[in-house]
């Protein structure tokens, strides 16, 4: 049997809201029980396209399925006076709250996470906003797209092509960056509470999140007063630098990522240049030799040292030769075995199906017992040798656990049945 996860035993109460729903899958996964509560008519997320085998409904969103394994589900109205007594009760037995709230929703329904944390000094809070719940801008709308361009990671992603405009980078990353802090967070403040005893309130802020994730462009800024500017597959920089996307022989395209810069790796690419009959067509061949030869290399000195700089451009200019004589893949795996960082541009599809990410265990096959039939999901975002991580169930249908879970705090299923009459769940 799979071992328990590093967070077994761990309750968690989790407000279903996007912007903290990677969060809650992450601890999950790491084997917390958590507990997803929906508003009774369902998360908006259960409408969000795709669908699986291309059929709308709430129990089929894609983007649902990823987002919620291994959590289980019940509705709760918080509006409603015995909703929110149902909370509180849960609250009470529970570790952990994660929400995303509007700032101002919850204190008007009488359930102040500062009263709440107050009444269990235990309790941890993750309070997940778009500025900080008591920031100026705290009551402001935002979305994925506003916080990532308002934080700054937009202006360092496109094209060496400045008349394209700036773009998002896909997936609902500006979510996904608040959910990875949440974790973090979580995870600290629980290291604090088993050193203390003590819970505490955490105020995350996407926007600030976002902003620490630029890469090198906020720091450029503040620093030196310098803006980074966004080039097509790589680092956002000052100045613009050599492209990294070639063509490979096979038409696929490939990112030479990272140049050789040490002695060894000098010696691999050229070695590599060699075994492919490339050395006669290459005179810079030549400067690979003498970077194989060197003691070391120091970076610093390119456009300033002449000899460091040639070697630097013939090892980049080296690796650009080789993918235009072998396939996307093969250069890959030819790199990597060389210890040289490229990558083929795969498609979702293809980076599942790669035989590294198969070996590792990040596809990972999920049954969905209401279909008859599993699914491929993505695993692990990380493999850690002793924190085991699984996918423990598929998502949560629309109320699935609220028989089990309200059970739990003492309602039997009179109490349960009356409440879903009344529409509390």
């Amino acid at each position: 049997m799979t071992p328990a996860g590093p967070l077994a035993g761990l309750r968690i109460l989790e407000l279903s809201s996007e912007r903290c729903a990677w969060a809650g899958k992450l601890l999950a996964d790491m084997g917390a029980d958590l507990i997803l509560i929906e508003p009774p008519g369902g998360d908006p997320m259960r409408s969000h396209p795709p669908f699986a085998d291309d059929l709308p409904g709430p129990e089929r969103s894609l983007d649902w399925w990823h987002h919620h394994t291994s959590k289980r589900g019940i509705r709760l109205d918080l509006a409603r006076p015995a909703g929110a007594d149902l909370f509180r009760r849960l609250v009470a037995g529970a570790d952990l709250v994660l929400e995303a709230e509007p700032p101002r929703r919850l204190p008007e329904l009488g359930l102040s996470p500062e009263a709440l944390c107050a009444a269990h000094p235990a309790l941890i809070w993750i309070s997940v906003t778009p500025f900080g719940r008591s920031a100026p801008r705290a009551d402001e709308q935002a979305t994925d797209l506003t916080i990532l361009a308002g934080g700054g990671p937009v202006w360092s992603c496109g094209y060496d092509d400045h008349s394209l405009p700036p773009i998002r980078g896909g997936g609902n990353q500006g979510h996904q960056i608040a959910g990875h802090y949440a974790v973090l967070s979580a995870l600290t403040a629980l290291l604090h509470r088993i050193a203390t005893g003590e819970g505490q309130l955490v105020d995350l802020n996407m926007h600030a999140a976002a902003n620490v994730t630029t890469e090198m462009a906020s720091y450029h800024w503040l620093v030196q007063r310098t803006t980074v500017q966004r080039q097509t597959g790589r680092h956002a920089m000052e100045q613009l630098t050599l492209p990294t996307q070639v063509q490979c022989a096979d038409g696929r395209f490939a990112t030479t990522g990272v140049p050789p810069r040490t002695p060894r790796e000098y010696r691999s690419v050229y070695d590599w240049i060699v075994e492919l009959g490339l050395e006669p067509e290459f005179p810079e061949a030549v400067f690979l030799k003498q970077g194989a030869e060197r003691a070391s290399i120091d970076l610093s000195k390119i456009g300033q040292d002449e000899e460091v700089t040639v070697i630097f451009g013939a090892g980049r200019e080296a690796l650009n030769l080789i993918a235009s004589r072998v396939s996307a893949y093969e250069f890959f795996v030819g790199a990597q075995e060389r210890g040289i960082s490229v990558g083929v541009i795969y498609s979702p599809e293809e980076a599942l199906e790669d035989p590294h990410f198969r070996a590792r265990g990040f596809p990972v096959e999920v049954p969905h017992p209401e279909l008859g039939r599993s699914f491929t999901y993505p695993g692990a975002p990380y493999r850690f040798e002793k924190s085991p991580w699984r996918i423990s169930r598929r998502a949560p249908q629309l109320g699935e656990h609220e028989a089990e879970v309200l059970a739990e705090i003492g309602l039997d299923a009179d109490a349960i049945e009356k409440l879903r009459a009344d529409g509390v769940l």
